[in-house]
């Protein structure tokens, strides 16, 4: 007997992404943080100790876990030659012509000899509602933010006024805790920057499509 086969949605572990919060579908939340580098070879012994020395103090103030995530990929140069292919079609000096295709030809050749890679620094920081006492949270146990799509209790207006005000108290905790990891990384010398919604559905969506880097880009 043929059994249905699943789609693609049904093994992505996130139920929606809402203000920039992933809700997962075992009701947690998370929250994402973009880090920037630290060239740290460059620093001296004690500029090199220092940043040890806070980067162990931030961790220990940590009273939950964090996740580390670097995403390294082959940097894409297609936005970039798009660009110059539209220069070259507008130029009408020919000599310009000329040296902007052996530009885009150079640029070309180079990342491809070279394999230019690039990486981004992603800090992802976790709140989950069921540590809440399940007396003070409609949602409990391990439903989570279940709520958040509908209870089985009160009208459609009644739940999704409260579904919004447990979400944004969920947030607010989460918020909390991206406000600390932010000060500590500060703190050693990090930039950072908490993503909002299209950024994290951009992140996700090229995470679970790798592919569609390798597609061309249309120009005009």
């Amino acid at each position: 007997m043929a059994t249905a086969s699943k789609t693609t949605q049904e093994f992505v572990p996130i139920k929606e992404i809402r203000d920039g919060v992933v809700v997962l579908n075992d009701g947690s939340l998370r929250a994402l943080v973009l880090a920037s580098s630290l060239n740290f070879a460059l620093k001296s012994s004690d500029e090199q100790n220092s940043i040890i020395f806070q980067f162990q103090n931030f961790l220990n103030s940590l009273d939950f876990s964090v996740q580390i995530f670097v995403q390294s990929k082959r940097l894409d140069i297609r936005p970039y030659i798009a660009l110059l292919e539209g220069q070259y079609k507008e130029q009408t000096i020919e000599l310009m012509k000329i040296q902007t295709r052996e530009y885009i030809e150079f640029i070309k050749t180079f990342v491809d000899n070279s394999s230019i890679m690039t990486k981004s620094f992603f800090v992802v920081i976790p709140y989950s509602p069921t540590t809440i006492n399940t007396s003070k949270n409609p949602l409990g146990g391990i439903s989570g933010v279940k709520g958040l799509l509908g209870g089985k209790k009160g009208t459609p207006a009644q739940k999704t006024a409260q579904t919004n005000t447990e979400f944004e108290e969920y947030r607010s905790q989460l918020e909390q805790r991206v406000g600390v990891v932010e000060q500590g990384l500060t703190r050693c010398g990090i930039r950072v920057a908490e993503l909002g919604t299209e950024e994290v559905v951009e992140l996700f969506y090229k995470i679970f499509n790798p592919g569609d880097t390798e597609k061309p880009i249309q120009i005009n």
